[in-house]
This record gives C-alpha cells, sequence and structure tokens, in this order.
C-alpha cells in the first residue's frame, strides 16, 4: 500500500532580505508566492495533504481562505518563536518536523520555488515511489546539473587541465547543486538521521524554471518578469489551473 504523501510547507515571517516576500503581490496575485506554491500543492494529485508551518498570521490567512475550497486537507500550525529566528539553526528545525509530521511521507516544499509546479511535483513523487519501494534508494532531494568548468582556489575541480586544459562542456562528469525544491523523506528516516535526506538519496535534476529561487529582491523582480512572459497568452492566474 502506497504510504500517504504529506506536503510541508515551512513559511516563517521575517524575510529580511526581501521584506514580506512570501506573501507581496506577486505578479498582481494576491498573496503572491503562498498563494502560487498552496494552490500548486492542492492541484497536485500526488500530495494527499498539506502541513504548513508559519508563524506568520498573513500566511495563515490566505491558507484558511485556500482550504475553504481545497479538495484535500489543509492543516495550518502555529511554529514555536525559537524556530523562526533567522538564527534558527536547520538541524533543530529538521528534528521539529517529524514531531509533527509522524507517519506517511514528507514532502518538503518552499514558497520560493514558483516555477516548481504540480507537474514537476508529480514527476518528483512518481520517481520517489519507484526508486524507493524496490530499496534503490531512501530518500529524494532535486538538484541543478552543473555540467560545466568548476574551479576551486586551487583550480578546477571536475577535469584535470594536465590532461586536457578545456575538454567540451558535455564531456565533464556532472555535478550537481542542492536547490531544495523539493526534499523527500520519511519521518521515521528523518529522525534516524537527523536529516533531511537518508543515507542513499536519489537526485533528482530539475532544469530552468523550476530552479528559479527567489531569494534577494532581485530574483523577486526577475522571476515575477518571467511568470508574466509564461503567461500572458495563457489567461492563467497559476501554472498548469
Amino acid at each position: 500500500m502506497t504510504k500517504e504523501v504529506i506536503a510541508f510547507l515551512p513559511c516563517r515571517q521575517g524575510s529580511e532580505r526581501v521584506v514580506g516576500k512570501n506573501v507581496k503581490p506577486f505578479a498582481d496575485i494576491e498573496g503572491g508566492l503562498t498563494t502560487i506554491k498552496i494552490t500548486q500543492l492542492i492541484n497536485c494529485s500526488g500530495v494527499d495533504r498539506i502541513v504548513i508551518s508559519t508563524d506568520d498570521p498573513k500566511v495563515i490567512a490566505i491558507a484558511n481562505t485556500l482550504a475553504q475550497s481545497s479538495p484535500k486537507p489543509i492543516e495550518v500550525i502555529e511554529r514555536p518563536h525559537h524556530l523562526c529566528l533567522s538564527s534558527t539553526s536547520m538541524d533543530d528545525f529538521i528534528l521539529y518536523i517529524p514531531t509533527i509530521i509522524t507517519q506517511g511521507i514528507i514532502f518538503w516544499v518552499h514558497v520560493t520555488e514558483p516555477f516548481a509546479d504540480e507537474h514537476i511535483y508529480n514527476a518528483v513523487i512518481e520517481s520517489y515511489h519507484q526508486n524507493v519501494v524496490n530499496g534503490s534508494h531512501d530518500s529524494l532531494l532535486t538538484v541543478t546539473n552543473l555540467q560545466t568548468f568548476v574551479w576551486d582556489q586551487n583550480g578546477p575541480v571536475n577535469y584535470d587541465r594536465s590532461v586536457q586544459k578545456w575538454p567540451r562542456s558535455q564531456d565533464l562528469p556532472p555535478m550537481y547543486e542542492v536547490n531544495c525544491a523539493v526534499f523527500m523523506i520519511s519521518p521515521q528516516l528523518m529522525v534516524a538521521h537527523a536529516d533531511r535526506v537518508g543515507a542513499k538519496p536519489l537526485l533528482f535534476p530539475l532544469e530552468f524554471p523550476a530552479t528559479v529561487d527567489i531569494d534577494i529582491d532581485n530574483d523577486f523582480f526577475m522571476a515575477e518578469s518571467l511568470w508574466r512572459a509564461m503567461n500572458i497568452n495563457t489567461g492563467k492566474l497559476m501554472g498548469g489551473n
């Protein structure tokens, strides 16, 4: 029997680099990134229910409004103050999550990736089911392929200049950046490893624009422009609606 997939959406207030980032209007969408992400999760057939962890009254109001017409349960859990600080360690927050989601599969996503939509989420969930059930992996995280020239202060990291100074980029061994769009793991494994990935995570590559992450003001403005350009001829408020 397939375990329940619970979308986990952390959404604290107090963004320091983009004030009100999670809830300010985005491309004329009221409730902005929070409205977009909850709507995508509602539309994702692979998600059974949604848990939102927040200390933001505006996020709570948006979630409660969307819950009224949602075909799947949406639960808002107020996050303890000590886990809402900019100084809160990720390790402490990870240990908190399996105390509020104790069964099923945690599907951890963020509002700051508006182009990672329900279609991408369904593909991720299907891949998790296929690869974890057969035992080849125990968890999943999304990544960005960095098949390019990667250097540190000592020179190339992923190729040998004594062999070839500038090999073709397509011949370079791929490296991967964790883009934090999705983590999937069982609560039991999260407790056992005190981490959001297990010992054998599946790397699920995403491509642009799903990898767009909004962190600073310029990210926000560019993502708005891209959203409008992608939806200008569709008449859609949200991707996939």
